[in-house]
């Protein structure tokens, strides 16, 4: 994979989004079972920067009627949300793409606990902004883009005559962010180019700071949830679905974080960059304090699901984790 990398500090959009990156709600994790074989009540989350926000909220919520759990969570990418999990580090790796069948093999047990999207992120001060807006992204122009590197000025992108370069950006770290990102145009992480910055707090500091550049984030971190618009000096460039070189009304949905919700959960915005966001843990999880969480979060928790920015599961997917824990 061709990168150039560039180290950024992920702060501008964590700090707005999340004010950190790491929460620990009643304490600090130890061994889910200790030697003598009795349980804690603690309990322990790592990965997706897509999953962190919601998560923390389930923790808290969930710590209201149980403050005697001590939670701690922790954002690092998918990547290292499976890798925690499968070594036992942590009771669910928080993972924001499908589950691999090597990772399966290994004993991973999937859980689809939300639903989001990864959204193309451009500068809100973008040389020729009205003429991106209106003609949107296609799926042959995000190849171009992050692949074949055959689309380098932002004139080739909206069809005018500006030479201005494009800046493109991508992600350093092992994300489903990336790779779902990769999958709408037929690719894998591996096969993106661009300026590469760790986490999805990073890649949109660099894009609100850089107004020829072009990234892609999950939606948590390109809206504001206060606001429900997007954070200062980000907007969301329109996907163009049907590929007929124009944003039609009903693709028009990217003004604030509620219309784009919808949109998702009424299909109307491709799968992939829509995906399913899961917690796996490795083998069904024992402890009866891990177990309870769970189902909170596929009861109860699901009503955070649309606040936060995310879509709630389908009946018919928690009812088949409800049944896994069984």
């Amino acid at each position: 994979m061709k990168r150039t990398l560039l180290c950024i500090a992920a702060i501008s959009v964590a700090a707005l989004v999340l004010g950190g990156a790491t929460s620990c709600i009643g304490g600090k994790k130890k061994n889910a079972n200790d030697s003598t074989g009795t349980y804690s009540n603690e309990i322990s989350l790592s990965g997706a920067f897509a999953l962190y926000p919601l998560a923390v909220k389930w923790a808290a919520e969930y710590q209201k009627l149980h403050p005697e759990v001590k939670i701690d969570i922790s954002a690092g990418g998918a990547g290292k949300g499976i890798t925690d999990a499968l070594a036992g580090v942590v009771d669910f790796g928080m993972v924001s793409r499908e589950i691999a069948q090597v990772e399966l093999d290994k004993g991973a047990v999937p859980f689809a606990v939300a639903k989001d999207a990864v959204v193309p992120t451009i500068n809100a001060n973008n040389p020729i902004l009205a003429d991106l807006l209106k003609k949107g992204l296609t799926r042959e122009a995000a190849h171009g883009l992050w692949i074949d590197q055959t689309i380098t000025t932002w004139g080739q992108l909206a069809g005018t005559t500006d030479a201005t370069p494009i800046t493109v950006y991508n992600r350093t770290d092992a994300c489903g962010a990336a790779e779902t990102w990769a999958l709408w145009f037929g690719q894998r992480q591996e096969d993106l180019n661009g300026v590469a910055v760790f986490g999805d707090p990073g890649l949109a500091a660099a894009v609100q700071k850089d107004p020829n550049s072009i990234g892609f984030n999950n939606i948590g971190y390109a809206y504001d949830i206060n606001t429900k618009k997007t954070h200062d000096g980000l907007l969301v460039l329109p996907i163009d679905v049907n590929g007929n070189g124009q944003i039609d009304p009903e693709e028009n949905f990217y003004d604030n974080k509620d219309l784009i919700v919808e949109a998702i959960a009424n299909d109307r915005y491709p799968s992939p960059p829509a995906r399913d966001l899961y917690l796996v843990s490795k083998g069904i999880p024992k402890n009866p304090v891990v177990i309870d969480f769970l189902r909170y979060i596929l009861t109860e928790g699901q009503k955070e699901n649309v606040p936060q920015g995310y879509i709630g599961m389908s009946p018919e997917k928690v009812n088949r984790s409800l049944e896994m824990l069984k």
